[in-house]
């Protein structure tokens, strides 16, 4: 059994979904803190050739709350300038149309609860991609919430039964291999290939929204992307 945890992101790159899509159950983990300047509720997409946010505006947002006690400010005009700036930019890529739809379907969500949003453009998302992961949200585990870092997540997957845990490569300061085979778990991290693809003229610039890929990219190539990683053993 692989196990995946991760906070939600808003529309993550590619390497969040390579995540996602190599595991058989993919935990988005809602009962921390949030941070700000993160990814929570933002994300980069291309303008005019270089990388720029957009942004999900959030009521009364503070690092001393937990993620799944953030509400979205849906009277905020940037939400209307986000899907516009995404229509405007991408309009002439060469599979816009397949992908518009998928923004529709995200942009016509009216969830307020920051999480329940980012769990449907999870789910959007991963029709487009035919990802069939089970996603669970870590508030809604019977797990022991005295924990924290390691230990928790190593709760998690003991609940889950897992036998192998993947982590993003950015995770690897943050857990200790002994600890998981203690436990019977294998720890893994995921790195993501290198991976250029056509953005119009431009001079290519990596590690954007997955919108951007799946703009630039037929649905079967992105699908051969999310298999573009490779596993490393903790050290």
């Amino acid at each position: 059994m692989k196990i995946g945890v991760m906070q939600p992101y808003f529309i993550p790159y590619l390497g969040y979904w390579q995540l996602i899509n190599a595991v058989d159950k993919y935990v988005i983990y809602d009962d921390v803190n949030y941070i700000n300047r993160g990814w929570v509720n933002r994300n980069r997409i291309l303008v005019n050739g270089t990388p720029k946010y957009i942004t999900i505006p959030l009521t009364g947002a503070s690092q001393n709350k937990k993620i799944n006690e953030l509400q979205i400010d849906d009277t905020s005009k940037i939400i209307k300038k986000n899907w516009k700036m995404i229509e405007n930019v991408y309009k002439k890529a060469p599979y816009y149309k397949d992908v518009i739809h998928v923004v529709d379907e995200i942009r016509n969500c009216r969830e307020k609860k920051l999480v329940s949003f980012i769990q449907k453009t999870f789910s959007a998302i991963c029709g487009y991609l035919d990802i069939e992961t089970e996603m669970i949200v870590s508030s809604s585990l019977d797990k022991n919430n005295t924990l924290s870092g390691q230990e928790k997540i190593l709760n998690i997957c003991e609940l889950l039964g897992a036998t192998e845990y993947y982590n993003a490569i950015g995770g690897q300061m943050l857990y200790q291999a002994h600890d998981f085979e203690a436990r019977g778990i294998e720890l893994k991290f995921l790195k993501t290939k290198p991976v250029i693809y056509k953005q119009y003229e431009n001079e290519f610039q990596p590690n954007l929204s997955i919108l951007d890929v799946m703009m630039f990219n037929s649905g079967e190539e992105v699908k051969k992307l999310l298999n573009e990683y490779v596993l490393i053993d903790s050290d």
